[in-house]
């Protein structure tokens, strides 16, 4: 690759349907439509690559996440999503070569990250919120536009003589389907593992009499019927699952303000401070200065459980993908213990849509936190409120500091929230799997009923240190300068390792091999040396492999 890769800077995550570049947006009752129609000369690097043949880069793919969070929180009404091209003939070509192949190895992983988060987000949408995916192929699915369908709880498949799905990386580009084809083929499909393997290897991929039959796809119509088979198929699907009738909320854009120097963004809620130097950024999320009001639908998407969540997710992208060289993020929670404590009670015992969609929010959210190529340490002293919901940043923590002082004011404080409200990929609780190798442990902090001084959580287990004030501030500078040291590349590794405690799911796998197998093959230079696949894509010359296997 050498000097051809160009570094990506992304000004914003925050996108409105009436700014949507790539998707158009409709509903119809329980019905909703995402129509993929991707400008070509509408490139997140304007001039460097053209987005032919409905293939897609990042900025396509912040549209289509704004757009799942859009329809679960405006739309409740919704039940099925319908996914399909307005374009002839193709659905998606996948991800856009020319993008990857001059995109730094950085901006290549967190993509696919991203990518996959996105899919995920419409999978929690199909499973908990009984607003269904399905993707209508109206002509050919490549590589990514294949993996975006397999995120649908069905696929259908138009019947034309030529259409066809495929997952061509492997043959044609020497690296993995990016965004957890292989796993969900499997695993999520239970597609047969030969038949998978051909699947895999055939650059042309299977046609829809083929797909059909491995399941591969889940139905085909005709041209002459296709949409009258998607919408049958459609209604089907909305009239099985109980209606919703309350309004939707509106979801308010997440602001924030840069400095001068570009590295303090400060939000409501939130801020992050970069030092790069240091290669650490400083986030802090501040509590809600208030109780909450009576009812949750009150202050809309304004609520602080909401909004501090949506602010902490901006934040994240924002360190993954324009701050590359941090290697630690330090974490504190600043303000009253009490009222994120009333917050969360509200969301527990409030049994509405909303309050659901806000905690599988904030489950996403901190699911985000985990799968962030970053060490996370937390910082427990004066005026932190680790508490509930924001305890959870302790659990997700490489590893946790707390003060222990004289006057015992430094506590941190478990609640319901902490009880498995926010499950990790595995499935589990972060608190379950801190206390792996001894389960009775986590009930007994769950049982305690008051907050914690920093000899208590060290004596449970639930800090890794607790320090006086004599030693504290050294043994903070000594732990951030030690971790700062080591290789990211070893650290990666190793984190991705040890977070993921436990039995593994679809989504552990998908991440696990995306941060570990791709992240390795895509500095292969069978992929991205001079002679490799992805450099060479639509050249005449032929890729010059390396064949020693390994």
């Amino acid at each position: 690759m050498g000097s051809r890769a160009k570094v990506t800077r992304v000004p914003s995550f925050q996108t409105h349907p009436s700014r949507y570049r790539h998707w158009k947006l409709s509903v119809d009752g329980d019905v909703a439509t995402l129509l993929l129609d991707i400008q070509e000369e509408g490139g997140l690097r304007e001039g460097d690559y053209l987005l032919k043949q409905n293939s897609y880069d990042l900025g396509v793919d912040i549209e289509l996440a704004d757009a799942v969070d859009r329809l679960r929180f405006e739309h409740p009404e919704v039940r099925v999503v319908i996914i399909t091209s307005g374009q002839p003939r193709v659905f998606s070509a996948g991800a856009n070569i020319r993008m990857l192949a001059t995109s730094t190895h950085g901006f290549k992983v967190n993509f696919c990250r991203y990518t996959n988060e996105t899919r995920c987000g419409m999978e929690d949408a199909s499973e908990n919120s009984n607003q269904i995916y399905v993707a209508a192929l109206n002509g050919t699915a490549a590589g990514g536009g294949y993996e975006l369908a397999l995120a649908c709880k069905e696929i259908y498949l138009i019947d034309d003589g030529s259409s066809a799905v495929s997952l061509p990386e492997v043959p044609l580009l020497a690296v993995l389907p990016g965004t957890g084809g292989l796993t969900r083929l499997v695993d999520k499909r239970k597609v047969r593992r030969d038949i998978a393997d051909v699947f895999c290897t055939k650059a042309e991929g299977f046609r829809a009499r083929d797909a059909k039959k491995h399941f591969i796809v889940d139905e085909v119509f005709p041209r002459s019927k296709w949409e009258e088979g998607v919408a049958a198929r459609a209604k089907a699907v909305a009239a099985s699952l109980p209606a919703i009738h309350s309004e939707g909320i509106t979801l308010d854009p997440v602001e924030s303000e840069l400095s001068e120097d570009g590295l303090t963004r400060t939000y409501r809620y939130v801020e992050f401070v970069v030092e790069p130097d240091q290669r650490i950024a400083r986030l802090t999320v501040r509590s809600p200065a208030d109780p909450p009001p009576e009812q949750i639908v009150d202050e809309g998407s304004d609520t602080w459980s909401l909004r501090a969540f949506r602010e902490l997710e901006d934040a994240l992208l924002h360190l993954r993908f324009n701050h590359d060289t941090i290697g630690l993020i330090v974490v504190r929670a600043q303000g009253d213990a009490s009222n994120v404590l009333a917050h969360d009670a509200l969301l527990q015992e409030d049994n509405s849509w909303l309050s659901r969609e806000i905690r599988l929010y904030q489950a996403r959210v901190l699911r985000r936190l985990d799968n962030t190529a970053r060490s996370l340490f937390t910082i427990i002293d004066e005026g932190t409120c680790f508490a509930g919901s924001l305890f959870e940043l302790v659990m997700a923590a490489d590893r946790s500091y707390m003060l222990e002082d004289d006057e015992e004011a430094v506590t941190v404080t478990l609640g319901p929230a902490n009880d498995g409200s926010y499950p990790m990929s595995t499935g589990a609780s972060r608190l379950a799997v801190h206390f792996n190798r001894e389960p009775s442990r986590a009930q007994e902090a769950l049982l305690h009923g008051k907050p914690y001084t920093a000899v208590e959580a060290e004596a449970l287990g639930l800090v890794t240190f607790a320090f006086d004030d004599i030693d504290w501030e050294d043994e903070i500078r000594i732990a951030i300068e030690e971790r700062v040291s080591l290789s990211p590349d070893a650290l990666t590794g190793m984190e991705q390792n040890l977070r993921f405690v436990g039995s593994e799911t679809c989504d552990t796998k998908i991440f696990g091999r995306l941060s570990a197998w791709q992240n390795w093959i895509f500095q292969r230079p069978n992929a991205v040396g001079e002679e490799g696949a992805l450099t060479l894509f639509g050249h005449p010359t032929r890729p010059n492999f390396d064949w020693e296997r390994t």
